[in-house]
């Protein structure tokens, strides 16, 4: 056995779990009971916290109640919540194929002019002309080097 508790706008009705004709609700005042004693309604609720029960001679129920309420709020159904991230979703992938395609074609266009040759300061230097006093050694050229021989101290 459970509280129903209902939402629309401002108005919050609750429904008693127990089922008679004398059921007596706590705290009752400043709030508007309903024409059915089962259910408890509060017009204009201020989104405040609130202590309820509801008791028939032997047996009380209790409720914490943390409604939020607002006045311009809009209730969506399941079919509208679905359509709206349906239509997200093939926004969102419409948007990724015609970047893909256009950025593939970009690609495309920019190869053909990396033939081209380079303008202004993004020219490159050739290397420089290396100096014949001072010639790497290599694997088998040492003679050029024999007239240099190991000093001994």
């Amino acid at each position: 056995e459970e509280f129903v508790v209902e939402i629309s706008g401002t108005t919050v009705t609750i429904t008693c779990p127990i089922t008679a004709d004398d059921i007596k609700w706590e705290p009752a005042t400043d709030i508007s009971e309903g024409t059915d004693p089962n259910k408890f309604v509060i017009m204009n609720h201020d989104s405040s916290p609130l202590n309820l029960s509801c008791s028939q001679s032997t047996t009380k129920h209790n409720i914490y109640l943390n409604a939020r309420v607002c006045t311009n709020c809009e209730e969506l159904d399941a079919l509208a919540v679905t359509g709206i991230i349906t239509a997200d979703l093939l926004i969102t992938f419409g948007v990724l194929i015609l970047v893909y395609y256009f950025s593939k074609n970009k690609k495309g266009q920019a190869s053909a002019g990396a033939g081209s040759r380079p303008r202004g300061q993004k020219m490159q230097r050739p290397p420089p002309v290396p100096n014949p006093d001072y010639e790497p050694i290599r694997k088998g050229q040492r003679e050029v080097y024999a007239g240099l021989e190991h000093r001994g101290f």
